[in-house]
């Protein structure tokens, strides 16, 4: 029996897969456990449908995440922190603090999670962050700190 498959089965198939099951097995759990459905035309015909509008949604994510991108490239972020003797900070910049300085001063909503410092910022001067906006896409964001 041909199944769709609702979910990931182990040892069987990803979601969205068509496989072939024997009948007893399809019957017994992938159906009643809803892990699955017949591969009927009708479901064939949606799956189809939701697979299209899946890759829509994707295509859509990604050019908005690539526009973003663009923008966060041609920014700069000025941050202004208290500083101890030789530039020292008391403390260290956050991607919380850089993700509220982007809303800020250019209006544009970042994640925190998306920030990738590589190392803490501990220091005045100039640095460049990346921020990871999509599997595919990532940006370089220029931040400077100065003291406050």
């Amino acid at each position: 029996m041909k199944v769709i498959l609702l979910e990931d089965v182990k040892s069987l198939g990803k979601k969205g897969e068509i496989v072939d099951v024997s009948d007893g097995y399809a019957r017994n759990f992938i159906l009643p456990k809803k892990k699955g459905v017949e591969a009927s035309a009708a479901n064939l015909n949606t799956l189809k449908l939701k697979k299209a509008n899946e890759e829509k949604i994707a295509q859509e994510n990604l050019e908005a995440a690539q526009a973003l991108g663009a923008q966060l490239e041609q920014a700069a972020v000025t941050i202004k922190i208290k500083a101890g003797e030789g530039g020292k900070l008391f403390g260290a910049i956050s991607t919380k603090e850089i993700a509220a300085a982007i809303k800020e001063q250019h209006g544009l909503d970042v994640d925190k999670k998306k920030i990738v410092l590589d190392n803490a910022i501990k220091e005045l001067g100039a640095y460049e962050v990346k921020i990871k906006l999509h599997k595919d896409v990532a940006a370089k964001l220029k931040v400077t700190v100065v003291e406050a």
